[in-house]
């Protein structure tokens, strides 16, 4: 029986991507499962404990390892980011870490078809 490696980081393509000071588009980057520190640590930061909403920020500019050319990834960079965007990494943070996979099931509008599409973003027909 083949097994398959263990993956720990998950490429990714933003829906919108995130606009620097500089007005540089960036939406192709990476994120790496979370460890359990990951998940503790922003519970002793003063701005989740005015703000439990703030953990998300903390915690995905705590995976997020590459954003396009962004050289240091921090929470005012997530906070910057368009809504839809967070939105789609928290999702993604959600299948990565607790279902192990980026792929979601999808029905085709039209015909009902059920099939699989990986959600983190890759091009059509790779996977």
């Amino acid at each position: 029986m083949r097994t398959e490696p263990l993956r720990t980081e998950f490429d990714f393509v933003l829906p919108r991507g995130y606009v620097d000071a500089d007005g540089t588009m960036h939406r192709e980057g990476t994120m790496r499962l979370a460890t359990a520190r990951d998940e503790l640590l922003p519970l002793y930061d003063a701005r989740v404990q005015d703000n439990p909403a703030f953990t998300t920020v903390v915690l995905l500019a705590r995976v997020i390892t590459r954003l396009g050319s962004v050289g240091r990834i921090d929470s005012q960079v997530v906070e910057n980011m368009f809504a839809s965007d967070v939105a789609f990494l928290q999702d993604l943070y959600r299948r990565v870490n607790a279902e192990g996979h980026t792929k979601a099931g999808v029905t085709c509008p039209s015909c009902s078809h059920g099939f699989t599409v990986d959600i983190s973003g890759g091009r059509l027909g790779e996977s």
